[in-house]
């Protein structure tokens, strides 16, 4: 079994952060609401803790607590900011509130020659109004700040450390070799989390759950879906049949690429279901986010079941669901995150469907689903395929999704992606990571050949992001921008204005809805 760290949430914005920085170790590791069930996370059998930082001070009346059977495991323990307090309060040291509080960079100067800290100073990100003023017995502060004494502690003898700082952003110098250094060195783990140990671990889960039984693959073209169907396919061989749903929402050409590139790649058993009827039947009039979600979930089910029926009835269905998915949609057994959005392959599912999910890629980010999908033998075009959301154009349409809407922003999206790629901006190598147009329920004043126009807004969004979890807004050149803004209002009928989405994520999501 690989070996694992288990990170305890405690309701820090930067929790998912330190399980990538984790990952990027090529060390396995989940993260827990810090108050769950011992035995679940203990299940895990980690090899060390790493408690996150939160926005609560140890000394407030319900503050969360360290578990004491973290504690009694014998196991490392890191804290990061509040997890640093937490471990000094639990350990008999002391937290007060700081008459300068800390946020945003500073300058970390180490104080001893410890298994985690090399340089001699370094810069770091702080986030904390609270400070240690009395250490717990058995440790010594590593490190210092102007505003903290502390700003790193340890008892190496049961190898417990905080760090006040957090490793696991950009702006801290060298964050992610501490990280690492905790749990490779400190803790035991072998990197072993690879591609290849990823895939071996996922064909034997999904040959224990599913058996010698017929399992059902959803695929839509996406990296996702598609690196799922392929893991799911070498498990099982001739046990899947895939099933690809034509729902009218999807890219330009993209039904016909689909079909071509699964059959002539993967080889397996294909089944095209033209939906498209079906689905804006479904969405007619609809035009909050949460609901259009929730009802193409739930007519995917219902055509996999309607299928399923037709191909002898099996009762397995393979999705391509990642961790960013279940994050964002607040699945309650792995986080204390605020719901964002329901992803219609998780909170969007119906409660009665009939098929039992196969989810190979639950727990994994997007650029480990596409190192995996390059160890598997996909081809490049597929593995780097532009991210796709499951509800298709549903959520890049804002407002009522009607056929007329959705060709409109099909084909403004097609001369994004077309001038980008042109300009070498999209594609494995290329800085953007995602981008696409968003049809706006707004409509505004132009002028086209001298008359007025009252058309509508389409929105170009593009970012750069390493796991989809947080994103940064691309710097496109001015000139591309342009070409992209020319064309559309001029090839795309109804569309007069063309505007850039400039914000981050967070505080936006990626996609509009």
């Amino acid at each position: 079994m690989t070996d694992s760290i288990a990170i305890l949430d405690f309701g820090s914005q930067y929790a998912q952060l330190i399980a990538r920085r984790v990952r990027e170790a090529h060390v396995y590791c989940e993260l827990f609401p810090w108050d769950a069930p011992r035995e679940k996370i203990l299940a895990l059998q980690p090899r060390g803790f790493i408690l996150s930082g939160g926005p609560a001070s140890v000394y407030a009346e319900g503050a969360p607590t360290l578990p004491g059977w973290a504690l009694e495991s014998g196991l490392p323990i890191l804290g990061i900011c509040y997890g640093m307090q937490l471990l000094t309060h639990t350990l008999g040291g002391k937290v007060n509130p700081s008459a300068e509080r800390e946020y945003g960079p500073a300058s970390v100067e180490t104080l001893l020659s410890n298994p985690l800290l090399s340089a001699l100073s370094f810069p770091a990100w702080m986030s904390h109004g609270d400070r240690i003023t009395e250490l717990p017995p058995g440790f010594v502060a590593l490190a210092k700040s102007a505003n903290s004494p502390c700003a790193a502690m340890g008892d190496p003898a049961r190898k417990y450390y905080g760090l006040q700082f957090h490793p696991e952003v950009k702006h801290t110098e060298g964050g992610a070799k501490i990280l690492r250094r905790f749990v490779v060195e400190v803790c035991g783990c072998a990197p072993d989390w690879t591609p290849a140990s990823i895939i071996e671990e996922s064909i034997a889960r999904v040959r224990a759950q599913v058996g010698g039984e017929r399992v059902l693959a959803a695929v839509s073209g996406g990296v996702d879906s598609s690196v799922a169907a392929a893991l799911v396919h070498q498990a099982v061989g001739d046990q899947m049949a895939a099933v690809f749903v034509d729902t009218g929402l999807l890219r330009k050409d993209e039904p016909e690429q689909v079909v071509k590139t699964f059959r002539e790649q993967m080889g397996a058993e294909l089944v095209t279901v033209d939906a498209a009827d079906e689905f804006f039947a479904a969405l007619k009039g609809v035009t909050d986010p949460e609901q259009k979600r929730k009802i193409v979930g739930e007519k995917f089910i219902r055509i996999f079941e309607r299928e399923a029926k037709k191909l002898g009835a099996p009762r397995f269905l393979v999705q391509g669901t990642i961790y960013p998915d279940v994050v964002e949609s607040a699945a309650p057994d792995r986080n204390k995150a605020a719901r964002i959005k329901s992803h219609h392959n998780v909170g969007g599912l119906p409660e009665d469907m009939e098929l039992t999910l196969v989810e190979p890629l639950r727990y994994l980010f997007k650029d480990e689903v596409r190192a995996v999908g390059e160890a598997l033998g996909l081809p490049e075009g597929m593995v780097w395929r532009q991210p796709f959301p499951g509800p298709g154009l549903t959520v890049r349409v804002l407002g009522e999704v009607t056929p007329e809407r959705v060709a409109r922003i099909r084909l403004a999206d097609a001369i994004l992606l077309e001038e980008l790629s042109a300009a070498g901006l999209m594609g494995k190598g290329a800085e953007t990571s995602q981008a696409f147009a968003a049809l706006l329920p707004v409509r505004s004043v132009g002028v086209m050949g001298d008359e007025r126009t009252y058309q509508e807004a389409c929105a170009i969004r593009a970012v750069v992001t390493d796991d989809f979890m947080t994103a940064d807004w691309a710097r496109l050149p001015y000139d591309v921008l342009a070409r992209v803004a020319n064309r559309i209002v001029n090839e795309v009928h109804g569309i007069n204005r063309v505007v850039y989405d400039i914000t981050s994520k967070p505080p936006a999501t990626i996609e509009w809805e």
